[in-house]
């Protein structure tokens, strides 16, 4: 028999056609990626990475950009009363603002849901989101302005007030020296007996402002008292066109009515009246003696003017409240989509074993929606670090220092008439120092919800 023949083959020592392709593959896939990023990558580096570090630099030279001055401008920064008040007014910001849009938002969210017509309530609350802080800050400017008969808030503040506390009648009314004395509270008073009638004289007024049921007065200062009665008259002393005499009740002279006045003795109000519309006014039932003759000083107070909503006090709390007004709508949108996710099966569970809605909404909404919630309160906290247009729109140059947040003293300080850029560049990188941390939690949070 022939053995059998074995034929060994021999390696190819090439290499496989296999890895070389692929490696180009992947090489020009990066290439393709990277050309696609570049553009983006460019003006990221130019508007962002770029201005970073330039403002770092330039935090460590003087005013002039010449003279490296190390750590002063940062130690300057901690000095300056407008920067502490700056941070200060910062830190209300980050801790008032966001927290009440959060619970706005999810309050929102949670009753919208229960309305009919959710879509167009949730449109109207959206829709300051499409106003700029530019116009908004316009509008509310124009809402919180101090006179009544521009700024809306004060025409109700006024309104409401006038209704329950009540206005003066003649605010501008000033009494006659001579026939009258004036006291310190801003009363008139003159000194009469039972059985006078006396005549007020006031000045003051304009004749348009009278009420329109006023009349002569010369009538009803003719008429004399009975005994043991105290008659009078206030009117205005004031003759149109002139030829009147002074002190004297004249014939076209007008009567103030409403006008409130008492009869005191021995310093206590033993009689009141309200003038009618000549301006006649009787006390009766009077004992002989001589009396004070009083017309209060509510008569002559003048109209509450509402609240100073751009004063020093309340000005950042305004600002906030137009603040509300623009990203409430923004968080009642995003919680109310983490409220569509909940599982509906877990709510109806609770509803059947008895729990009542506050119950459900503390110990199961709000629970499931602590990430939303999170997402949203961190987000807010970004955005009111670096809030800038509002407040130095709405607060007047007066209280501008009052309301200052560290992104409107960073523009006063480089731009605003302080001209010192190194040390707004520092507060640059403080604000930078601030977010930074905000950025990050949000971030990680972001990558920790895709997985």
């Amino acid at each position: 028999m022939t053995a059998p023949t074995v034929v060994k083959q021999q390696a190819d020592p090439r290499p496989a056609a296999g890895p070389a392709p692929a490696r180009r593959g992947r090489r020009r896939t990066r290439l393709i990626a990277l050309l696609f990023v570049l553009p983006a990558l460019l003006l990221l580096g130019a508007l962002v990475v770029y201005p970073v570090l330039f403002s770092v630099g330039r935090s460590f030279f003087d005013a002039s950009g010449t003279r490296f001055v190390g750590g002063d401008n940062y130690t300057e920064m901690f000095r300056d009363p407008a920067t502490l008040k700056a941070i200060r007014n910062t830190t209300i910001w980050v801790v008032v603002a966001p927290a009440l849009l959060t619970g706005l938002g999810l309050i929102l969210a949670v009753l919208v849901e229960k309305v009919r017509w959710a879509t167009a309530f949730k449109l109207l609350l959206f829709m300051p989101m499409a106003v700029s802080f530019l116009a908004a800050g316009i509008i509310f400017r124009l809402a919180y302005d101090e006179d009544p008969d521009k700024g809306v808030l004060n025409a109700a503040v006024v309104s409401v007030h006038d209704a329950f506390q009540g206005t003066s009648t003649y605010p501008t009314a000033r009494g006659r020296t001579g026939p009258l004395t004036q006291d310190r509270d801003g009363s008139y008073r003159m000194t009469a007996s039972a059985g006078d009638t006396v005549t007020l004289p006031m000045v003051g007024v304009l004749p348009k402002d009278l009420p329109g049921d006023a009349s002569p007065a010369r009538t009803a200062a003719a008429r004399k008292a009975a005994p043991g009665e105290l008659r009078g008259v206030v009117y205005l002393d004031f003759t149109p066109g002139g030829g009147g005499r002074q002190g004297k009740v004249d014939a076209k002279e007008s009567g103030l009515p409403g006008m409130k006045v008492e009869a005191v003795r021995d310093g206590e109000t033993v009689a009141s009246a309200t003038t009618a519309a000549d301006g006649s006014f009787r006390f009766s039932g009077l004992t002989a003696g001589p009396y004070t003759v009083k017309l209060p000083e509510s008569n002559f107070a003048p109209p509450y003017q509402g609240v100073s909503w751009l004063g020093p006090t309340l000005v950042t709390p305004a600002i906030i409240g137009a603040y509300l007004w623009i990203w409430t709508g923004f968080a009642m949108v995003l919680i109310g989509a983490g409220l569509s996710t909940l599982p509906r099966d877990a709510l109806e569970a609770a509803r059947m074993d008895g729990a009542n809605e506050w119950q459900i909404f503390r110990r199961i909404t709000v629970p499931l929606l602590a990430p939303v919630l999170t997402v949203v309160f961190v987000t807010l906290v970004i955005n009111v670090m670096k809030v800038f247009d509002l407040v130095y729109i709405i607060a007047p140059g007066p209280v501008q220092e009052d309301a200052t947040v560290l992104a409107t003293q960073m523009w006063l300080v480089s731009f605003g008439g302080g001209n010192d850029q190194g040390l707004g560049s520092a507060l640059g990188v403080l604000l930078l120092l601030l977010v930074i941390p905000a950025m990050v939690f949000n971030v990680r949070r972001f990558r920790n919800s895709q997985r």
